[in-house]
């Protein structure tokens, strides 16, 4: 088994961290980013996207999509429970909230980098004022989730999931663009701090 991944990727991060709660181990491929190495043919056959990270089994099965990696290592080892175990309920929540980091947190800051980056501008047609108005976007989304945190200490409720994963690893990235957790939202900074202070954080 091995993980093509890239350590800049906000999506390989959010693998890296899963692993870690986990405490699972895979051996990493590094694919280079920068050299444009996803995007050749050797790659595309490992993923036709053309994104990382990538999960290659022993059977030579590639998963891409960094949740359906991680639902592949829920399955596989259960304990401790990201995702929700077996409580359909609890499952569906993290879900929910899982899926709400990922198009309101971290989609809208990704987007922000897509589009006003230097990184990006001669290898896709940028639009800045796109890339502005997710900025505000994702501000709006931030002050949102602030006040959701404000009666429960996760972001899913009081368990630590793959739904804090997704959106530390937005609220993160986010430093590339100059967002930044401050005081002004005082529920988010708690919870920032919080889930920063995981040894996991540093995967």
């Amino acid at each position: 088994m091995k993980l093509h991944e890239a350590a800049t990727a906000p999506n390989c991060r959010r693998v890296r961290i899963f692993l870690a709660e986990k405490g699972i181990e895979v051996p990493i491929v590094p694919v280079d980013l920068g050299s444009a190495e996803n995007r050749q043919a050797p790659f595309r056959k490992k993923n036709p996207m053309g994104r990382v990270p990538v999960l290659e089994l022993d059977d030579g099965t590639f998963i891409a999509e960094s949740v359906a990696i991680c639902r592949y290592f829920e399955q596989s080892q259960p304990e401790p429970a990201l995702m929700g175990g077996n409580d359909p309920e609890q499952a569906a929540r993290i879900e929910m909230w899982q899926r709400r980091m990922e198009l309101e947190i971290a989609l809208p800051i990704m987007q922000v980098f897509r589009n006003t980056h230097p990184y990006f501008a001669d290898r896709i047609e940028q639009y800045p004022e796109y890339g502005e108005g997710q900025r505000t976007q994702a501000s709006k989304r931030l002050e949102w989730l602030d006040k959701e945190l404000a009666d429960r200490e996760f972001v899913a409720g009081d368990e630590y999931s793959i739904a804090d994963i997704t959106a530390q690893i937005g609220i993160d990235f986010g430093r590339v663009t100059k967002f930044k957790v401050t005081e002004e939202t005082p529920n988010l900074l708690r919870w920032h701090q919080a889930v920063s202070a995981r040894p996991s954080a540093k995967a």
